[in-house]
């Protein structure tokens, strides 16, 4: 497996969601704040861990109020124009994406079905695009 979390790779996330970042043994740990907002937001980056019989990456995302985690996160797509850095896991055509913002938010878009993410949006109902749109940053990580 291609390791894609390396020390580059953090401080490039890191940059763009100005942030500062740790090494803590096994994982890398990013912290968000916006003391104007009153938000925080830790964001543990595990790269190949043991995660039942297989190994992987692990991403887990803590708030005040909330607990994310994607385990077996296979890419990341960052976004400068949105100022974010978007997880994702693509399995059997189905994609999972953890987007984290500079702006100290978090979201969540699990077993999307692929073929939401492109196309045309308005097609799709309101439910339904919000995630496609959302997770179509992938799409160009994902396509051969």
């Amino acid at each position: 497996m291609k390791k894609i979390f390396t020390e580059d790779a953090i401080e490039k996330i890191a940059e763009l969601l100005q942030c500062e970042w740790k090494f803590r043994g096994n994982n890398y740990r990013l912290t968000l704040e916006s003391p104007e907002q009153g938000r925080k937001l830790a964001l543990e980056i595990y790269p190949d861990i043991s995660i039942g019989n297989k190994k992987g990456n692990l991403i887990s995302v803590y708030t005040a109020n909330t607990h994310f985690q994607l385990h077996f996160c296979t890419g990341f797509v960052m976004s400068e124009m949105l100022h974010e850095v978007t997880f994702f896991n693509d399995e059997s055509g189905k994609v999972t994406g953890l987007i984290v913002e500079r702006e100290v938010g978090c979201s969540m878009y699990a077993n999307v079905d692929s073929s939401v993410l492109s196309g045309d949006f308005t097609k799709l109902g309101p439910e339904v695009m919000l995630s496609g749109i959302a997770l179509s940053l992938t799409e160009s990580v994902l396509k051969p």
